[in-house]
């Protein structure tokens, strides 16, 4: 498989490297496998949620951790099953699945559901980041203001 080449990336801009790591990490193959399956649905336009198919796991078996912008989920089945099968179908290993989170996504919630764990995420970006418009003033509107603004700051 052909590696994407970032370098015309890198002469030109300054600060995108977390980003290109995680579409080269992307392009690869995933090594840990499709265990367990899970979906990741729009809600709306700031709201998401991921359901990932948890059957067998009680809730203290599970864990959910958000590290530097990475949502971790993982399951760790607890004791020893003693039991002897003649045929086992259902194996219920431990696992870990990461998602990127981009910035200013925050995990609301999660809940667990009848073998289904969901968890809710809200994008909230701060104000001073969302985009405001700009009233344009009439040009001796502005002048008078400059004018007042300059003889109050004389006296």
């Amino acid at each position: 498989m052909n590696a994407i080449d970032w370098t015309p990336l890198y002469r030109n801009s300054i600060g995108f490297d977390r980003l290109t790591s995680m579409l080269s990490s992307a392009t690869r193959a995933d090594p840990v496998g499709t265990s367990p399956a899970y979906n990741i649905e729009v809600k709306d336009e700031d709201q998401y949620a991921i359901t990932i198919v948890v059957a067998g796991y009680e809730q203290s078996e599970l864990d959910i951790e958000v590290d530097q912008r990475t949502l971790i989920v993982s399951g760790k089945k607890s004791g020893e099953d003693d039991t002897q099968y003649l045929y086992q179908g259902i194996v219920l290993r431990s696992f870990e699945r990461k998602f990127n989170l981009a910035e200013h996504v925050e995990v609301i919630d999660a809940k667990l559901n009848n073998g289904l764990l969901t968890i809710h995420l809200k994008r909230e970006v701060p104000e001073s980041l969302k985009p405001r418009i700009i009233p344009i003033q009439h040009g001796d509107a502005v002048e008078n203001q400059a004018t007042e603004m300059l003889s109050s700051e004389a006296a």
